[in-house]
């Protein structure tokens, strides 16, 4: 008979995994009527937990157009179409064509009789918390409900996501103009200059011949150091994806002095987000810390988020639980506390996560304004220095000849 690797949570909120025996339909009714909540099924050997694959990344997804999607789904399903006729119709009108085959598997496994979690968790590419609102919207009957919560959220974290992006691109561009600013003034103009005072037979001041010396050197390893420096990225990015490298920038990150406190404020931010969406939508909480950790891009987090989830199952409250890992402010540690006690958790976490979401943005917002004067600082002083290196030279000929 068939073996199924059987990911489900009890009615205490606990999450299992044991490997049963029997056809799926069997196991998900003898499992449904001993009150469980299935999490995830899949056949023995096959990659176990909600939406992922073990061994292997989970691919990307275009987020704005799988949002579209799912808010044409929801108007469908709100207008009271079934769910297979609903995915008959989007399936084939998707812009996203990568979109466009995954919906079109998952629509063909629904018609099989399968579950529409349980399809959408098939194929690997869709959010945890997604596949998850998905299961809780299934098993309340409030399918559309949920989906709406779900766009909700998403529709918050791409606009974040945005800001901050936005926020950065200018100071990204400036910074690169100022490299490349710096490159042709080394490489070329510098040389330049060389080869003119040594036809003039010049004496040249110390600081012109430390900065000639630069220079000319410089000129001659340029093409070198470009190779180099692109070999040099790509070798830290494929160590960085390694699971001991990714941990080590995280931490790095993470030190950085107001870099770090921003990115953990953000990350912060996220989890309380998720974890309140799924608790509004009636997971369970340790099966939504599973999901949020899951959730998460980094794996310091989810580490961490997994040491705490541990601490709930032992009894610990989740505010002392995320207080242990050293990782979450104080602040929100505080505030969940609060939730906790007064049985406001939810919404205390979606408070948690729109004032940290304010403070990222108005902390990024007030590094970045100071990033432009110490660059241009900078870049006057480098300048400066370079023409009085070259031009002194000149000045004293000119003395020489009066």
């Amino acid at each position: 008979m068939a073996e199924w690797t059987l990911k489900y949570a009890d009615p205490q909120g606990q999450i299992h995994q044991q490997v049963a025996v029997g056809s799926e339909k069997e196991v998900r009714e003898r499992f449904a009527q001993q009150g469980y909540l299935i999490y995830s099924i899949q056949p023995k050997g096959k990659a176990a937990g909600i939406g992922g694959r073990i061994g292997g990344e989970r691919k990307k997804l275009n987020l704005e157009k799988f949002l579209i999607f799912n808010q044409q789904f929801v108007t469908l399903v709100k207008a009271g179409l079934p769910i297979l006729k609903s995915l008959d119709l989007l399936a084939d009108r998707l812009t996203d064509p990568k979109l466009g085959v995954y919906i079109r598997v998952v629509r063909d496994q629904v018609r099989g009789g399968a579950l529409l979690s349980d399809a959408f968790d098939e194929q690997g590419v869709f959010p945890p918390i997604y596949v998850t609102s998905v299961l809780a919207g299934e098993r309340s009957g409030s399918l559309a409900e949920v989906l709406d919560r779900y766009i909700a959220y998403q529709r918050m974290s791409l606009a974040v996501r945005k800001k901050l992006l936005l926020s950065l691109v200018y100071p990204t561009l400036l910074i690169t103009l100022v490299i490349c600013l710096m490159v042709f003034l080394i490489t070329y103009v510098v040389p330049s200059f060389s080869e003119l005072y040594h036809s003039m037979s010049a004496q040249l001041p110390v600081i012109t011949q430390v900065l000639i010396a630069v220079g000319t050197t410089a000129r001659g390893y340029v093409l070198t150091g470009l190779v180099g420096l692109v070999v040099a990225v790509f070798v830290f990015r494929w160590w960085a994806r390694t699971g001991s490298g990714r941990e080590w920038v995280e931490r790095a990150r993470m030190r950085m002095p107001l870099a770090g406190e921003i990115w953990t404020k953000y990350e912060v931010a996220q989890f309380s987000r998720i974890l309140s969406t799924l608790m509004v939508g009636g997971i369970p909480l340790l099966q939504a810390l599973d999901t949020a950790a899951s959730s998460l891009g980094t794996s310091l987090m989810r580490k961490a988020l997994g040491s705490a989830a541990q601490s709930v199952k032992e009894g610990r409250p989740l505010s002392g639980s995320l207080a242990s890992t050293g990782i979450f402010p104080g602040l929100a540690v505080d505030m969940m506390e609060v939730g906790e006690s007064t049985g406001a958790l939810p919404q205390m976490l979606s408070s948690v996560a729109e004032f940290f979401e304010e403070d990222v943005s108005t902390r990024l917002t007030a590094a970045l304004s100071l990033i432009e004067p110490a660059i241009m600082i900078f870049m006057g002083i480098f300048v400066t220095f370079v023409l009085v290196a070259l031009y002194l030279p000149i000045f004293s000929l000119a003395d020489s000849l009066r």
